[in-house]
């Protein structure tokens, strides 16, 4: 099965072509981020317009990287949540209109079972059930994977999401955006030496809007006598320790052998690390996906697509003409 997909939630015009869900044909990512670094966030009329104006063009790469041709696709996968809502009206109306000119299915996906769906492109074996620890921008979850479309959340972030409470960090200190990475890089050069506060609770859930503020006020209190690469090796270290042994407990408590990490903030390098050894030391079994399918791409929506569709969620759009964009839609239980 020859599937095209397409991922609009926020910055990236993306466009993919997979052969029977794991074989990536083509994978084609416009990225935002230079227009908006000068505003220090994603400004969200500008990425819907920005997605308008390139999504033809990506569609065409990606057709021509694998050499394919319209007539040669079996269905569309397409985000049609959560995310921005102008950039997911961008993608959802693109593909709808090309289901409907091709008299083929459209299948729509959301954008997390697509980040945890990336895995399945670096291991080919991989399978569920398992246990999905998915960290970006938007979203911090625990998810117990029960199968390809069936999802549980077990925990989540109560207030900040970790790629969020990264960006927030870097803007305090100064950094350009996108921060997350800009810390991760001064983090290198220093050591943990500042004790940040880690936050607890009874269950699975997470909140980093303690370790956020004792950082802004660090900031501020220490001014010319700060040093941003300690401070940012301490925060990245501590929040990276609160987001694994809350994984891990969940794992020795529901008794699930295997993790997998998705969403953007899987590149950093310290979760990586620190999740595959602590998994490791527990007997567990721990799967990371290659760096390019980590940040939003449209791979990672194609694969999970796929498995939509041959578990039967997809439908023809010319008998339902109004499927929409949903910017808060929750993962499917």
């Amino acid at each position: 099965m020859i599937g095209l997909s397409i991922e609009s939630s926020c910055d990236e015009t993306a466009v993919a072509i997979l052969k029977d869900g794991r074989e990536v044909l083509a994978n084609v990512v416009s990225t935002q981020i230079d227009i908006h670094k000068k505003y220090g966030g994603v400004v969200p009329e500008i990425a819907s317009r920005e997605h308008i104006l390139h999504i033809s063009y990506v569609v065409k790469e990606a057709l021509d990287k694998a050499k394919l041709k319209f007539k040669d696709l079996d269905y569309i996968g397409v985000t049609y949540g959560p995310g921005l809502i102008g950039a997911l009206l961008v993608g959802v109306s693109y593909a709808k209109s090309l289901a409907y000119a091709l008299n083929i299915p459209i299948v729509p996906t959301h954008h997390i079972s697509g980040h945890i769906a990336a895995n399945y492109l670096t291991y080919p074996d991989l399978k569920p059930p398992f246990l999905a620890l998915v960290v970006s921008g938007g979203h911090t979850h625990l998810i117990n994977v029960k199968d390809y479309t069936k999802f549980e959340i077990i925990g989540k972030t109560r207030d900040d999401a970790v790629g969020e409470a990264f960006d927030k960090v870097a803007r305090t200190m100064g950094l350009p955006y996108p921060g997350g990475p800009q810390v991760s890089n001064l983090a290198q050069n220093g050591k943990p030496t500042y004790k940040l506060p880690k936050t607890k609770f009874d269950n699975y859930d997470f909140s980093f809007s303690g370790i956020k503020t004792a950082v802004i006020n660090l900031v501020h209190k220490e001014k010319d006598n700060l040093s941003k690469e300690n401070l940012c090796a301490s925060f990245e270290n501590t929040v990276c320790e609160e987001l694994v042994d809350t994984t891990i407990k969940a794992m020795k408590d529901l008794n699930i052998k295997n993790v997998v990490l998705a969403g953007g903030v899987s590149a950093n390098r310290v979760l990586r690390q620190m999740l595959q050894q602590k998994a490791s030391k527990n007997s567990f079994n721990s799967y990371i996906p290659d760096l390019k399918y980590c940040t939003d791409n449209a791979a990672m929506i194609g694969s999970a697509a796929y498995y939509n569709y041959i578990n039967g969620k997809y439908f023809d759009i010319k008998d339902k003409l109004d499927l929409n964009a949903v910017a808060n839609l929750e993962i499917d239980k």
